[in-house]
């Protein structure tokens, strides 16, 4: 069920966040939509603050391997 929801925000910000979605081919709703679903789920709980502020923020594929990414970051970094 999709209900109303008001906010309050700095103009600016809404310009930008209208200008991003616009450019992401999403509408300003979804983006927020997405947001806060991400935000708020169990899984994000134990998350630092500082990593809970950026959830959301990149979209990573499916098959996307954080253990082989790491690696491959950390062996390009010190060899």
């Amino acid at each position: 069920m999709t209900t109303k929801l008001t906010l309050t925000v700095e103009k600016s910000v809404i310009e930008r966040a209208k200008s991003y979605a616009k450019g992401t081919g999403r509408s300003l709703s979804e983006l927020i939509e997405n947001y806060l679903d991400t935000v708020t789920r169990d899984e994000n709980k134990e998350l630092s603050s500082k990593l809970r502020k950026i959830v959301g923020a990149v979209k990573l594929p499916k098959d996307f391997d954080e253990e082989k990414e790491q690696r491959s970051y950390l062996e390009n970094k010190h060899l």
